[in-house]
């Protein structure tokens, strides 16, 4: 292929195409199940001049799921290549670079970590500085951002010559991956309890329990302009766990990070880049406070960017268990988005079908995504019904 007709126009001036890797390997426990899947997340976020990298496992999924993008006008990448090396970056010079996390969060050194660095190595170096709780606590204390009570330590023995620690509480290792490791305890002895699983000489943070109402998801893209404000999302919840996000949100507390977005910018921060906020009621008074950055795309960005493309002012994502194992025997009829009255389904995680789970993006007002919820979920269930 040659690289220089990959160049559109738009606008009369000429758009470099972007080649997407969104393998998030580097950056997820194993443990998660059809990981290696997710990649297929991006392909609404693509033009059709876009490159995008994939699992070779999620071709058999392919025409189906253009077929359904095709169908509610979201424009996609129409060249995919169906391995996921990172070395096949760079054999497109003229493309922009896109990943979902630039560097490797599961090892401080490893080839991939090095690879990045020397793509880019003010991005890396930003990337890894945020991502690590500790380092965050403290530069959110320098920029004057609300945190919860936060102490950090070097290493789980320093925590035990403490006398006194905010309970309830979450100890958590300075680095975790899909929150392994953070623990809530109650007391002492709970702590104790926690500490027991963490090795020694890992560096930690101990942070006080706060009674949050909501939790927020606040969206940034680095511009050459500086970081621009993409979209503040809500937390689907059930208990603690994460099941999606809507929008819009009434809150909107963007000044409390915004410090720290420009930081991030300015020190070489591209691409996506996300906070996590806890809303906090008090006294009849709203208070908002900083949990974490996600240096990187993050299950929100997604559907985000798709809904910035079509125009959709309403709308949420969330994840659903189904025990069909291809797009091809799941029925989207009269349930798919319609641009004329502005609802509907999108699937977004797509290649996880495989092992039986979809992210799906449900357009419309709240009252109409609950209808269209339960018509979907009965969608998802209907061969199993009809086999039974």
């Amino acid at each position: 292929m040659n690289s220089t007709s990959l160049l559109s126009h738009q606008g009369g001036d000429l758009v470099r195409p972007r080649i997407f890797n969104h393998d998030i390997m580097n950056c997820t426990h194993e443990a998660v199940s059809g990981n290696y899947l997710y990649g297929g997340r991006a392909l609404g976020l693509t033009e059709p001049a876009d490159i995008i990298q994939l699992h070779p496992d999620l071709s058999s999924e392919w025409p189906f799921i253009t077929a359904h993008y095709e169908r509610i006008g979201l424009s996609h990448s129409q060249t995919a290549i169906w391995n996921v090396s990172r070395h096949r970056l760079t054999q497109f010079p003229i493309c922009d670079i896109s990943v979902f996390y630039f560097g490797d969060a599961m090892a401080a050194h490893s080839p991939t970590r090095d690879w990045f660095y020397h793509l880019d190595p003010q991005w890396c170096e930003v990337v890894e500085y945020v991502n690590c709780k500790n380092s965050f606590t403290q530069l959110a204390e320098i920029l004057e951002i609300a945190i919860p009570k936060t102490m950090r330590f070097p290493s789980k023995a320093e925590i035990e010559r403490f006398d006194f620690l905010p309970y309830p509480c979450y100890v958590k290792p300075a680095v975790s991956v899909n929150g392994v490791g953070i623990t809530r305890c109650q007391n002492e002895l709970a702590l104790r309890q926690a500490l027991l699983n963490i090795e020694e000489n890992v560096p930690l943070q101990v942070q006080q329990e706060i009674v949050a109402s909501k939790f927020l998801n606040l969206q940034y893209q680095a511009t050459e302009q500086g970081a621009e404000r993409l979209a503040a999302t809500e937390q689907i919840l059930d208990g603690c766990a994460h099941l999606g996000n809507r929008y819009p949100t009434i809150h909107q507390p963007w000044e409390l990070v915004d410090p720290m977005a420009h930081w991030m910018v300015n020190q070489g921060m591209k691409g996506i880049f996300a906070f996590d906020v806890a809303v906090v009621e008090q006294a009849g008074q709203t208070h908002y406070f900083a949990i974490e950055c996600n240096p990187r795309f993050n299950g929100a960005s997604y559907p985000t960017g798709i809904a910035r493309k079509l125009g959709i002012s309403e709308w949420s994502n969330e994840s659903f268990k189904t025990d069909h194992r291809s797009l091809s025997t799941i029925d989207l009829t009269g349930l798919e988005y319609d641009s004329s009255s502005g609802s509907g389904v999108i699937v977004v995680n797509w290649g996880s079908v495989l092992v039986g789970k979809l992210g799906i993006l449900i357009a419309g007002s709240v009252s109409e995504q609950q209808v269209i919820r339960s018509h979907l979920q009965d969608r998802l269930k209907q061969r199993v019904l009809q086999e039974a």
